[in-house]
């Protein structure tokens, strides 16, 4: 949450966009470096030493942190002028910083008169109509980047492929961290909407990739005798089997057919092999069964590989920045802190609620009507940018407040000005949008 607010505030707007988006560009380099690692660890036992690893990076950050000077933004909030002027000129080199000095002064002196002072800021936000409908859009945008389902594939990536008929752990997290490293990939409202299309376009893939698999699923041709009574017995697909978390496929395969197939319990100490039978006991033999825990068989596997490295290369440039991009930009001064913690709090809140029901969803509405689902969700998040997510890019933060003073979602279809560029001045206090034959009363 810090740091987008941070490089919005220090940047100078033509390059505002980018320097946030290198942001997120670095974070999704990291979770590739991570999968990498990883995957290192995976053939080395015991694996916690990969956290502690974690705080490496961790240490050389809190240090980085000392050498950044303040926004200048905040300085002056603060009252402390010189050192903003300092900062200021400190981060834009030779460039003149005057015009910019006064016009982020001036706007933090309106702020102050309009806000009033004391109270909750929330409250405020809330009583304040521009301020609470940039509020509702950066917390949309946040809920929507997290419902398109982007940890799910983060976190649980192996697992998909896994599902997906790929059979080896190690070759699962290997291929996630190829996977991510696809994220790794470099006007924000139509990057969004093609963002979003994209990412609606991969899920449908994915779904179809399960779809085909479950269409195809290999029968069960044997029903050993269940002393335990458990359920596995009553299935007669792979399908279902696997989705039941407390039963195996044990199969045999001869080229690309399978037979002598049947379901049953998982060995509550290990899923690597069932809890009694043939496949209780694998051996390295070639005859030997193979044991299939939450997965099946199959030869679409490839389908859900390329919607995956498709959801990454579409979400990257689009929803995965621009969501911190836009909350860093539409809140003014006295309102961006809050502002930034509400809809970071909304992505997280809903980052943990995607994550943690996956599976379970995957369950009841299968793998196929999982993906499905958050194609839908997608569908509604384009739905939400398209009529309530204006383009602020190249605009002065202090102007950006000018784009929500109509209603609620009427802001979308296209800035005030129409393609114009906007250029606010000055008049007596206030922001201004001159018409082509407004002449005077500038000051």
């Amino acid at each position: 949450m810090t740091v987008p607010v941070y490089i919005a505030e220090v940047s100078p707007p033509h390059l505002r966009g980018q320097l946030v988006t290198i942001n997120s560009l670095f974070i999704t380099g990291g979770q590739f470096i991570a999968s990498v690692v990883d995957g290192a660890f995976s053939y080395f036992e015991p694996r916690w030493y990969m956290l502690g690893l974690s705080t490496l990076p961790a240490v050389l950050q809190f240090f980085g942190f000392l050498f950044l000077p303040e926004s200048p933004r905040w300085l002056l909030q603060k009252g402390r002028s010189q050192e903003a002027r300092q900062v200021l000129s400190q981060i834009r080199g030779n460039q003149s910083i005057d015009e910019e000095y006064d016009a982020i002064r001036t706007n933090i002196e309106e702020e102050e008169k309009e806000a009033g002072g004391g109270g909750f800021i929330i409250l405020r936000i809330l009583g304040h109509g521009p301020t609470r409908r940039a509020l509702i859009v950066g917390c949309g945008l946040q809920m929507f980047q997290q419902l398109s389902g982007i940890n799910t594939v983060m976190y649980y990536s192996a697992t998909i492929l896994q599902m997906a008929g790929v059979r080896d752990d190690k070759q699962a997290i290997w291929l996630a961290a190829a996977t991510s490293a696809t994220n790794f990939v470099v006007g924000r409202r139509k990057l969004t909407l093609g963002s979003l299309l994209g990412t609606g376009f991969s899920l449908t893939l994915l779904a179809v990739g399960f779809l085909l698999s479950a269409q195809n699923s290999p029968p069960i041709t044997l029903h050993p005798v269940d002393l335990q009574n458990s359920t596995c017995r009553q299935y007669e697909s792979c399908e279902f089997c696997m989705l039941d978390p407390n039963c195996g496929f044990c199969y045999r395969e001869n080229g690309t057919s399978v037979y002598d197939s049947s379901c049953v319990p998982v060995n509550q100490l290990s899923t690597d092999h069932a809890a009694w039978g043939r496949c209780s006991n694998q051996t390295e033999a070639t005859d030997s069964p193979i044991w299939a825990y939450n997965y099946c068989p199959t030869s679409y596997s490839w389908v859900v590989l390329m919607g995956l490295i498709l959801y990454l290369a579409f979400f990257a440039p689009g929803m995965g920045p621009m969501p911190w991009t836009v909350n860093s930009e539409i809140y003014p001064l006295w309102a961006r802190s809050t502002g930034n913690a509400c809809s970071a709090g909304v992505n997280w809140i809903f980052n943990v609620l995607v994550s943690l029901t996956f599976l379970h969803v995957a369950e009841f509405l299968t793998y196929y009507g999982a993906f499905f689902m958050y194609t839908g969700l997608v569908v509604l998040g384009l739905l939400f940018v398209q009529g309530c997510l204006p383009e602020t890019q190249g605009l002065q933060l202090e102007d950006i407040e000018n784009l929500f003073t109509g209603q609620l979602c009427s802001c979308g279809g296209s800035s005030p000005n129409g393609n114009r560029h906007v250029h606010y001045i000055r008049v007596k206090g206030n922001n201004y949008l001159p018409s082509d034959n407004d002449a005077s009363d500038v000051e």
